[in-house]
């Protein structure tokens, strides 16, 4: 068993390598003590930026899908279910007694022990009693239920104290039902803690249905694994829905957990080829007060419906995120985030999180509806998303690794959250992503399950990365739209940035650079901390700064000499500062933007399109493109903002941006006035560490 799951963790390492590259991701990961974060993070090293691989996603995805069978490890005799009344034993319950006949079980009283190996039909309905499992450690068990009712009022309803494994059949065409008592007679430390426990491997198949009330504790637990064959299971737990030490897997069945703990759970944090849920297919409908879905070591999904909502969902959040300075931000501020624990580290019971692995997290596809208090889908080392439709609402972020995240595939729609995703690592590069935000769309530098790196200068680049080699991502975000401590890599894919309004962030925030040599970038919000890519890119970009406030939905478009449309945006926040990209820019052209009117023709999407024709807008002004990066505003071409405004970066590597170390732009709003809605007229705190540095 060791070795075999020793190397399932070697193919979890190869479906994130896969995806990793896939995305294109170069950047320096944290280091883990997880084998297959750390063979990712040493080979997505040595990556190019700009890999990008259609068969090295298919792979991940096909990875994924054979390593979540892999870890399930479905034996053969987890599908038995067929059985005979010439060779079963058959238990009969009725009132207060039960009625064995057949061998390999004894009843007394209300209570019936399996002592043997075989196979045992379970009927009837008992107000006071239980079923027993007692027999050889090599025994396997095969339980039919075919319409049993089983309630225990100081006990588990079944309890499998000694087997190889059990495996429970729900007989087609029966329902079935087990209740435990809301307090124990046995409260030891061995004792049964679920309406159906099992201290042996414990499987679950068949067509029938079976619901469970967990009164005292747990619904169903196995201290060792449990799979989930088939079945309509229900589960009303006071505590964990479903429960395996080692293993929770699942390969089909329609499973509905409501659950005053977690939903589905694995508690083994101490072997590191243990701990994980792995499913392959099925149906969850899961509501918990705690996380919707826990891996003590990761979670990996090939396929299944999921539909989840854990702590109450997204309005129930008790995170609070403070922010420095009483406002938005501060220049090159990454805001801090307090939670209601007052620790970073946080414990069992305040977490609620949709889907949350101790490791890692790797999904191939499957249809997720989660809306959570805490993060929708979370890990404490590396997430890979290789397809898969999801829809997220999120009381924190949306998605969450603290080391590394790569999404090559999938349809992911963030409605709410603080911020969309967050990672100290991000690489995109497939896929259509949609995140609102009430902070940062996408943050690069969180890490640790926080909201920016903890201490040192505001404006230090760190060596995260921001990959995006492929894919469409929308954002709108009252925070930075696109944000990353360390630096952005773009070789491809679409970004469109919607935000912020307010002056204390950027549509575009990065300390280091922002290399871009390919795809299209549009981004539209305030000005007083937006920043283009640098001026080492390969392609072209330009940034305009208007004069006044424009409203959203304000149209914006580009056109060469001959009068062609280049590009058209349509933003949904109202903005002060347009960034365009596009291998359609050439050096030495003559370019003209306007404002207003409308746009006919052109393939429009959210707001963006290319081509078309427009009408009735007001030229602001025409001007030559340069060879890197050409800022204009409304008299011409002018030079890289410094002080609030930023061209380059913040860091050593862009020469632009520096924060409070340069001075303020006079084509700026307010005449280069620092915004008004920063305290004390944009004066730094004299709280702040390090004489006016701030986290950064």
């Amino acid at each position: 068993m060791n070795m075999k799951r020793s190397n399932q963790m070697k193919m979890l390492s190869i479906l994130l390598l896969s995806a990793m590259l896939a995305a294109g991701c170069s950047s320096n990961a944290a280091n883990t003590s997880n084998t297959a974060a750390t063979t990712t993070t040493d080979a997505a090293t040595t990556a190019s930026a700009n890999q990008t691989s259609d068969s090295a996603s298919d792979a991940a995805v096909e990875l994924a899908s054979a390593n979540a069978a892999e870890q399930a490890d479905f034996d053969e005799n987890d599908s038995l279910t067929a059985w005979s009344a010439d060779s079963a034993t058959t238990i009969a319950f009725s009132s207060a007694s039960a009625t064995v006949t057949g061998g390999g079980a004894k009843a007394v009283g209300g209570v019936v022990t399996i002592s043997t190996a075989g196979t045992y039909v379970v009927s009837g309905m008992i107000t006071d009693g239980q079923l027993v499992v007692d027999a050889p450690d090599d025994a396997d068990v095969h339980i039919v239920l075919n319409g049993v009712q089983i309630t225990n009022n100081d006990g588990a309803a079944i309890y499998v104290k000694e087997a190889g494994k059990a495996i429970v059949t729900l007989q087609e065409g029966t329902d079935n039902r087990l209740i435990d008592g809301a307090t124990y007679a046995d409260t030891s430390e061995d004792a049964p803690t679920a309406a159906l426990f099992s201290k042996g491997d414990l499987t679950i198949n068949g067509t029938g249905k079976l619901a469970v009330t967990g009164s005292a504790n747990d619904g169903i637990t196995s201290k060792d694994d449990l799979k989930i064959m088939s079945g309509t299971i229900t589960v009303n737990a006071s505590d964990d829905g479903l429960v395996g030490k080692d293993l929770v897997a699942a390969k089909d069945g329609l499973v509905t957990v409501k659950a005053g703990g977690d939903g589905v759970k694995t508690t083994n944090d101490t072997d590191a080829d243990k701990g994980y849920v792995a499913i392959t297919g099925g149906t969850f409908h899961i509501a918990s007060e705690k996380d919707g879905i826990q891996a003590a070591t990761s979670i990996l999904i090939a396929d299944g419906i999921f539909e989840i909502i854990s702590g109450g969902g997204n309005t129930k959040s008790t995170k609070t995120h403070e922010e420095q300075f009483g406002g938005r931000g501060f220049p090159g501020q990454t805001q801090a985030q307090t939670e209601t624990t007052a620790s970073t580290d946080e414990s069992e019971s305040s977490s609620a999180k949709g889907l949350k692995g101790a490791a890692n997290v790797a999904i191939a596809g499957g249809s997720f509806s989660i809306d959570a208090a805490d993060d929708a889908i979370h890990s404490n080392a590396n997430i890979a998303i290789t397809g898969g439709q999801y829809r997220i609402a999120s009381g924190d972020d949306g998605i969450h690794a603290d080391t590394a995240l790569a999404i090559s595939d999938g349809t992911i729609v963030v409605t709410t959250s603080y911020e969309g995703i967050e990672s100290a690592n991000i690489a995109i590069s497939g896929g259509e992503i949609h995140i609102a935000a009430s902070d940062d769309g996408v943050n690069v530098g969180g890490g640790n399950d926080s909201s920016g790196a903890a201490g040192g200068d505001m404006f230090a680049a760190t060596d995260g990365m921001l990959n995006i080699s492929g894919g469409y991502l929308y954002v709108n975000a009252d925070g930075d739209g696109l944000d990353s401590n360390g630096s952005v890599v773009m070789s491809g894919g679409t970004a469109i940035v919607n935000g912020p309004t307010t002056n204390g962030n950027g549509p575009l925030d990065y300390n280091g650079t922002f290399e871009q040599s390919g795809g299209t970038l549009v981004a539209a919000g305030s000005a007083g901390m937006a920043q283009a890519p640098s001026d080492t890119s390969k392609q072209l970009a330009l940034m305009m700064t208007f004069p006044s406030t424009l409203e959203a939905g304000t149209l914006v478009s580009v056109t060469d000499n001959n009068g062609k449309t280049i590009a058209t945006f349509q933003p949904a926040k109202s903005f002060s500062s347009f960034v365009f990209s596009s291998a359609s820019l050439s050096s030495g052209e003559q370019y003209t933007i306007a404002t207003g009117g409308s746009v006919s023709g052109g393939a429009a999407t959210e707001g963006y399109a290319e081509g078309g024709t427009v009408s009735g807008s007001t030229k602001v002004l025409a001007f030559e493109m340069g060879e890197k990066v050409t800022y204009v505003n409304e008299s011409g071409v002018t030079t890289a903002p410094s002080g609030f405004g930023g061209g380059g970066g913040r860091g050593m590597g862009g020469g632009g941006r520096g924060g409070m170390r340069g001075t303020p732009p006079t084509d700026m709003p307010n005449g280069g006035t620092p915004p008004a809605d920063m305290p004390s007229g944009g004066t730094p705190s004299t709280d702040m560490p390090e004489g006016g540095q701030t986290n950064g």
